[in-house]
């Protein structure tokens, strides 16, 4: 617990099972309380690693995407009593060493929803992010900060910490069930007047760490536009859309029924 909050990280997980020892044995267990992974139908060992690691996992029946897995693992860490919601990806493409700092920053009452930014100091570059995927980055932020009224260094970072209130009252379900959830997220907290911190945090890019190919960050990147031109639209009164609705879907149990809980591999004495 921080400051008498529970804290859990959430990991949404697809082909992790490169990665996913080394990026639990660096979290913090003195201050997670649980950590939660839901993978999205992987074809490698990925459950069977979560499961000898002692995390509690769920798995889809098939692949429903990047934003539905996201939305499972804040449901059930919701259920379970989460008060601070630290989403990991499993790829160990950032720090965990970080998760204390960032739920740090919620617990004591300074932010509502905190990011891992890969931009604020030397990072990216250095640590390998690609350049057109850097400049694009860069483009992309400088344009959403213009139309959000907003000042974030990245809008792109897929490391996140969440208040209970901000998972519990954003429309989340409006949000799309591809890539472009983690920006529909931002454009929800800041239309609803949520307070957004960041950290520095080292960007990680190596061939084990998943990434987005080059028409897949095409489309993100044109997605990116349509959800702040319609942020823009709505905030001057010149339209009205779901996604920015306070009174739309909120996270909701049975909107999910193909998911399954993996009890955790007993311990061998």
């Amino acid at each position: 617990m921080l400051n008498g909050k529970k804290v859990f990280v959430v990991m949404p997980a697809y082909n992790a099972a490169r990665t996913l020892r080394q990026t639990c044995a660096e979290l913090p267990r003195e201050t997670v309380d649980e950590v939660l992974m839901v993978d999205d139908h992987s074809s490698d060992t990925t459950v069977q690693l979560a499961r000898e690691l002692r995390l509690t996992t769920f798995v889809h029946h098939r692949n429903l995407g990047y934003g539905r897995n996201q939305k499972t693992c804040y449901r059930e860490a919701l259920r379970r009593g989460a008060d601070i919601v630290v989403m990991l990806h499993a790829d160990y493409q950032y720090s965990p060493r970080l998760v204390t700092a960032m739920a740090s920053m919620i617990a004591f009452g300074e932010y509502d929803l905190v990011l891992g930014s890969r931009i604020l100091g030397p990072g990216a570059l250095r640590g390998g992010m690609p350049l057109y995927k850097y400049v694009s980055n860069r483009l992309l932020t400088f344009y959403q900060n213009i139309l959000f009224d907003y000042k974030i260094s990245e809008y792109h970072t897929g490391y996140r910490a969440y208040s209970r209130a901000v998972l519990s009252t954003l429309p989340l379900e409006e949000n799309s069930d591809d890539f472009i959830f983690d920006n529909e997220v931002l454009a929800q907290a800041i239309h609803l007047g949520y307070r957004i911190g960041e950290i520095s945090c080292p960007a990680r890019y190596f061939p084990e760490a998943s990434s987005l190919n080059f028409s897949r960050s095409a489309k993100y990147g044109l997605q990116v536009l349509m959800v702040s031109l319609k942020f823009w639209l709505q905030k001057r009164g010149l339209g009205r859309f779901r996604l920015l609705n306070p009174q739309g879907r909120k996270l909701s149990e049975d909107y999910y029924t193909e998911i399954i809980e993996v009890p955790p591999q007993e311990s061998r004495s």
